[in-house]
Order: C-alpha cells, then structure tokens, then sequence
C-alpha cells in the first residue's frame, strides 16, 4: 500500500473498530530532512496510514500555514481528525492515537527511530542549504 506521501509500508493495514468508521483524516506538517519528521513517518508507515504530508522546508506556505493552524513555529505538527497536536514526536503521536482510539496497538517494530533529533553535522549541512544531506539520517539514541 502507498500512502498519500507516496511511503510503501508492509506494515498490517488500519483496521477501522468498527463498519461505521473511516480511516483517519492525517496531514503532517515536517521538514524534508529531519529526525523527528521520520519519526512522524516511521509511525504512519507501521500502521500503514495514509496521510498527507506537507513539506515546510519545500513549500514555505506550509509552514506559513502549520504557523496558523498549531499556534507555534516547531515542527512537527500533526492534525489526526480536526485535532492538531503541535510540536510533536512520533512516539508521542503514536500515544496519542492508540489513547483516542485512531490506532489499535500492534507488534510491527517502526523502521526508524521515532524520538531523535538529527546529527549537528545535518543540521549545518540542512542550514547552509546543503540538501538532500549525503548518506542517511543518523539518529541520536
């Protein structure tokens, strides 16, 4: 399965709780380049979520956008059905969705850190406009 940001997942598909439920209503605001927006994704891609992904580092209206709708400039911003939840981790999106019932808990192991920040050494590289940074993310533990 693809989800709207075009990310393949073998990930178990959500299953609705129940034949009156529709898959959940996701657009995540993240940076390109970034640890904590791959953890943002690590997460949909485990539970194989379609989403849609807006990239505040390509599309400065996105940011302008994110801005309005979460009230602050961090990033990630994620809104799961009308309900924005700003500056956030994946691990702390996976929380709030298995609580509210978006997600049922399963075994699927994320395919990326989903609470790091990226390297110093991605962060000079992203900040003096030299993207996409060689070599994968690397994660602090």
């Amino acid at each position: 399965m693809t989800t709207e940001a075009g990310c393949k997942s073998a990930a178990r598909p959500y299953i609705p709780r129940n034949m009156s439920e529709t898959q959940p209503k996701i657009t995540a605001y993240l940076k390109t380049f970034c640890g904590w927006s791959e953890g943002v994704r690590a997460i949909m891609r485990k539970y194989d979520l379609p989403y849609e992904e807006k990239d505040i580092i390509k599309n400065p209206a996105f940011r302008w956008e994110m801005e309005q709708r979460s009230g602050q400039p961090l990033s990630p911003c994620v809104e799961v059905n009308g309900t924005m939840l700003p500056d956030i981790s994946g691990e702390e999106v996976e929380t709030w969705m298995l609580e509210n019932g978006v997600v049922q808990d399963n075994e699927v192991q994320p395919d990326a850190p989903i609470d790091s920040a990226c390297t110093d050494e991605q962060h000079e590289a992203m900040a003096a406009g030299k993207l996409p940074v060689e070599g994968k993310i690397k994660f602090f533990d």
